[in-house]
């Protein structure tokens, strides 16, 4: 999140199975990580808590994090005065699996404002454990009840071989008519990269970019870069002179958190504007 020329960012702290918060003048210094949100230890729902989408309304901070067991994961819902002190709003989770294509997991929450309705929609993945299958659609008035879509609304498309596994972990944003949804694809369950697609309602008709991926590892003969392997969940920021993605990559086991830059608006697409 932008906001008054600072980037604001919480992400996941594995370590310490929580949310962790740092903040940023030019995207690339950060001040040290503080945690902000940990699993309770009488919650037996969650273990860990990770992957995590934030937005800013009617003078509080709104968080849906991700609960995940070793077996199965759900999302919740918190909200903060600052940013930093947050306060579950209830124990139970908001969403869980419950349809036949999340398997047993529904996590990577992306909450957007509706301009057309002014209602939220949550974009989400389900499906595997490890990593999920596809992404779908949840809509609510309040953050707390949601209305599921019954099918996913972006699937993998198995003629490009960047994405013919899994396509999970989106963030939406609404521009000149058109949702843009920055995505990861998945070559298989270990190498992924981020790609990009629009849709006039932010539901079907799908156009995907023709370049893509827009953002790759470097691939196995870069055996020392730290991206090397995989390239996960953009979280997307458009400023004054274009956009600015910050994405979680991969080699081996180590993940770290890495920045890339867009000139201009357009993404893209040949009638962009």
């Amino acid at each position: 999140m932008l906001e008054n020329t600072v980037y604001r960012m919480w992400f996941s702290w594995r370590l310490k199975r929580g949310i962790a918060y740092s903040e940023s003048h030019d995207g690339i210094h950060w001040s040290p990580p503080q945690l902000v949100l940990v699993a309770d230890a009488e919650q037996k729902d969650y273990t860990n808590i990770n992957r995590c989408t934030v937005i800013r309304r009617d003078n509080l901070y709104h968080m849906w994090f991700t609960g995940q067991t070793e077996t199965h994961s759900s999302i919740y819902y918190a909200t903060s005065p600052d940013g930093l002190q947050w306060t579950k709003v209830q124990s139970d989770p908001v969403l869980w699996p419950e349809k036949a294509w999340e398997k047993t997991s529904v996590m990577c929450p992306d909450v957007i404002v509706d301009e057309q309705t002014g209602q939220l929609r949550l974009y989400y993945s389900a499906g595997e454990q490890y990593e999920p299958d596809g992404i779908g659609l949840a809509t609510s008035t309040d953050g707390k009840t949601w209305q599921k879509l019954p099918a996913p609304i972006f699937t993998p498309d198995p003629n490009h071989s960047w994405e013919r596994a899994k396509v999970t972990a989106c963030d939406v944003h609404y521009l000149n008519g058109w949702y843009y949804m920055f995505y990861v694809g998945f070559a298989d369950v270990d190498h992924a990269a981020i790609c990009l697609a629009r849709s006039r309602n932010g539901i079907d008709q799908w156009e995907r970019l023709p370049s893509n991926p827009i953002l790759a590892p470097p691939g196995r003969l870069s055996y020392f870069k730290w991206d090397r392997d995989a390239i996960y969940k953009p979280a997307a920021v458009l400023t004054d002179k274009g956009w600015v993605m910050f994405y979680n990559a991969r080699r081996h086991h180590l993940e770290k958190i890495g920045m890339a830059t867009h000139e201009g608006q357009s993404l893209g697409f040949r009638d962009d504007m």
